[in-house]
């Protein structure tokens, strides 16, 4: 069986690139270097998951063409490097806080439903039982490269409650560009929580990972949250109040190295709220100081760390 064979045959959209030649190719990854010696202080050692990934997906599948129109979407078009936000966002961010992360609405036809930018305090996204696989990402990034972390500041976390899904639904984060038409964590730094068959994955377009027992199905009023620690390069993802098992470690470490967008995806008929923290969070860890993602956009990060040298899971992943 080759290596397409698994994926189902769909009628697909194409996805020609724009005209013009390609941007040199670019390679993002940490500088050289063995991670630090083992110490009292030390930060632990960063491996990939156990668990292998399935060669296919356990409910749905996307089609061959879609995969290698997203291949080819990510040779032609580099990552995006960490920019700044402009001054009057960080002025605006200084007086509104998370209230200016929202959603960009998906350019793609393929797209069916709305995003309502302010339901309440919250973002609604409704989809059709036409919508096809699309991934969601935020207005703004919930990680800025060029910004320092402040000292009491953990992580970023978001979460989103499900109002009914009868379709697919994911959460995740992804960097820009990302093939619009790919669900969170199918391409390049992208990572993603599938509801429909509960498996992880990370830069894995095949079958993804087993996840936790912990979530066997998603019901109408279900919140499921992401979340990122800076100190450790962790993801992990939380069901109803409940943090549950870090999905992945090292990874988009050190920070600096990209922008990171929350990326949502979606196929078919749902109905779900994404609450950055305009209104208080489900799991209470992220309600006591350290999570919000506006903390730590304002100061620019310094040109030097001491993580630069600790490796990221796109290389534990291949030791």
């Amino acid at each position: 069986m080759d290596f397409f064979s698994k994926f189902h045959h769909k009628p697909t959209q194409q996805y020609a690139p724009p005209p013009g030649a390609p941007p040199p190719s670019q390679q993002y990854a940490p500088p050289p270097g063995p991670p630090p010696p083992s110490s009292s202080n030390a930060l632990p050692q960063w491996s990939a998951a156990s668990e292998p990934s399935h060669q296919w997906g356990l409910l749905a599948e996307a089609s061959e063409d879609e995969f290698e129109q997203a291949e080819n979407f990510c040779a032609r078009y580099a990552l995006d490097t960490p920019r700044l936000l402009s001054s009057e966002m960080i002025d605006q961010i200084s007086i509104k806080g998370v209230s200016c992360w929202t959603l960009d609405p998906p350019s793609l036809q393929r797209f069916s439903g709305s995003i309502q930018p302010r339901f309440g305090p919250t973002v609604r996204v409704i989809t059709t039982a036409t919508c096809q696989d699309t991934s969601i990402m935020s207005n703004l990034p919930i990680i800025g490269g060029l910004y320092s972390v402040p000292h009491d500041q953990v992580g970023v976390y978001y979460e989103i409650k499900i109002n009914y899904m009868n379709g697919l639904i994911a959460i995740g984060s992804a960097c820009r560009p990302y093939p619009e038409w790919r669900l969170p964590g199918w391409n390049r730094l992208s990572a993603g929580l599938h509801l429909d068959d509960m498996r992880r994955f990370f830069e894995d377009p095949t079958g993804g990972r087993d996840y936790t027992s912990a979530i066997q199905s998603i019901s109408p009023g279900d919140v499921v949250g992401f979340g990122y620690e800076f100190r450790t390069g962790s993801i992990f993802f939380t069901y109803n109040g409940e943090r549950l098992p870090i999905a992945f470690s090292g990874v988009y470490f050190p920070h600096q190295n990209q922008d990171v967008f929350a990326a949502i995806g979606v196929e078919g008929r749902n109905d779900f709220e994404v609450n950055f923290g305009t209104v208080p969070f489900i799991w209470q860890g992220a309600n006591e100081g350290g999570w919000r993602i506006d903390a730590h956009f304002g100061q620019l990060e310094s040109t030097e760390t001491p993580t630069d040298a600790l490796p990221s899971y796109r290389e534990t992943v291949r030791r």
